[in-house]
């Protein structure tokens, strides 16, 4: 809550400071002139919470990309109106659907609608894709209005962004008056463009999704091991000998790491069962025992013993036991020495002809393991706490690079800017061909209703207040779902 509080502060402080710093310059004599001058020329504005950029210089670039195959243009966009207006019924019935399940099953969850807001759905880590993704989408979504705008002969007066809050956008400035007396088959091939290109998004991130792995073969090697791609600073395995960025792992506590899969097996293998021992012979470890020669209580109630004292910081106690005493030994052993040796897990598992071998167990609790991870040329790390500890320390890759000077990050990065894209520019879909007022299905049900009812319904009047009562419909249905995700989020 603490962390939340101080952004929200310093997202409005930074808010404050520029509208203060943009009032001040249009006010004072001396720089009031030379402001207003920059702000025109520039085509950036200041208002409440909100940044704006506005320019005419890509303009031309609408036009050459609507000349482009006029023909195909004219089919692509058509499929845009089918697409749009399939996804309005759908997305209807979708948000009906909810509010009907909630009302009558009194239960608000796995909504359709999800705000995300950074700080409390959103991790810090995440924020840099979502602001990206939310950009991308709107701008393309704006691009296909623009091309189709031009295409029908509709006149663009400018292309911006705008940064509103937290949230950045994009908006492109069509002539009314033009939009207004062409036909309704040709505004709804503009209306629908937006959505339809968001869709296209949505495949295309799929697409990218499925076969990112194979243009990446030539630059990663997978199924041989798994790389970490970070590390938590002050963990456990954190340090000058801990786990570093780039570090291949193949094994984890003799388990053998061959993708992500198999560490999330070797971790819930390992707190699942009991600590696997090594095999030492008894005369090793006799020589190795730095243990104290008092007596250990074998009443004991402890859940285990600490025979090293916890006075070092490379020996461990380790239980076994031999022909002549069958009952629990223990013996402080260096760790290291002790876990290079052969994995037992039963006393079996240790028989040697002529040599008596014991399989040395950790003495540690319930809850701590002692695990041995392999990682590339490095010494192994022997972690000793709770798996899952280790679990949550580090961030794992399937993709080890074939290189140093290929980015660790990069199937991350796209794995996750296209998840995304598919779940960002699908919600898009979802709610810009609602018929709501403000948004693409306000226009793209009034130019439905035209080119539908105008021959049926002659009187204009009848045909707009069908509109409006649809676009009320529309309006509170996305209202009420956005309330219960709202509610979801913050309450439930």
């Amino acid at each position: 809550m603490m962390v939340q509080t101080t952004w929200v502060a310093l997202i409005l402080g930074f808010w404050s400071s520029l509208y203060l710093l943009d009032a001040f310059l249009k006010t004072q004599t001396l720089s009031a002139r030379k402001y207003k001058a920059w702000l025109d020329r520039t085509g950036f504005s200041v208002s409440v919470c909100q940044l704006r950029w506005y320019s005419t210089w890509m303009n031309r670039t609408f036009v050459r990309l609507a000349q482009w195959r006029p023909q195909f243009l004219r089919t692509w966009f058509t499929c845009g109106v089918f697409f749009g207006l399939v996804a309005m019924l759908v997305s209807v019935l979708l948000l009906t659907l909810m509010v009907f399940n909630t009302l009558i099953r009194s239960t608000v969850e796995n909504q359709v609608l999800t705000p995300i807001m950074p700080g409390v759905n959103l991790p810090t880590s995440q924020i840099s894709y979502y602001f990206l993704t939310l950009l991308v989408c709107g701008i393309l979504h704006e691009i296909g209005h623009a091309i189709a705008a031009v295409r029908e002969q509709v006149h663009v007066n400018g292309f911006g962004l705008f940064l509103m809050f937290i949230y950045p956008g994009a908006y492109v400035d069509l002539s009314s008056e033009r939009l207004q007396i062409i036909s309704p088959m040709r505004q709804l091939r503009i209306y629908c463009a937006g959505v339809w290109h968001n869709f296209i998004i949505v495949l295309v991130a799929i697409a990218v999704l499925f076969l990112y792995p194979w243009f990446l073969m030539p630059f990663y090697t997978t199924g041989h091991g798994i790389v970490i791609t970070h590390v938590t600073e002050n963990s456990a395995v954190s340090g000058p000998r801990g786990l570093t960025v780039r570090d291949p792992v193949t094994s984890l506590g003799g388990c053998p790491v061959t993708s992500i899969k198999d560490w999330n097996t070797c971790i819930a293998a390992s707190i699942r069962e009991p600590s696997l021992g090594n095999c030492l012979p008894v005369s090793m470890i006799t020589e190795l025992d730095t243990s104290s020669k008092k007596k250990i209580d074998k009443d004991t109630k402890s859940l285990y013993i600490d025979c090293c004292n916890e006075t070092s910081s490379t020996h461990l106690c380790f239980m076994y036991h031999t022909k002549k005493n069958p009952d629990n030994v223990y013996a402080c052993l260096p760790a290291r020495a002790t876990t290079d040796r052969p994995i037992c897990k039963f006393q079996s598992d240790c028989y040697a002809p002529n040599v008596e071998i014991s399989c040395v167990y950790p003495s540690v609790d319930n809850q701590t393991k002692l695990l041995r991870v392999v990682h590339g040329h490095k010494p192994p790390l022997l972690f000793l706490g709770h798996p899952l500890d280790l679990h949550y320390s580090v961030i794992l890759s399937n993709y080890i690079p074939n290189s140093a000077l290929i980015p660790v990050n990069l199937p991350y990065a796209i794995d996750t800017f296209c998840k995304y894209l598919i779940s960002l520019s699908g919600a898009l879909v979802i709610l810009n061909v609602v018929p709501c007022y403000a948004l693409d299905g306000q226009f793209i049900c009034q130019g439905f209703i035209e080119l539908t009812l105008r021959s049926t319904i002659p009187d204009k009047e009848v045909r707009d207040a069908i509109f409006s009562l649809v676009v009320l419909f529309g309006t509170v249905l996305l209202a009420l779902n956005v309330t219960l995700a709202m509610w979801v989020l913050f309450v439930g």
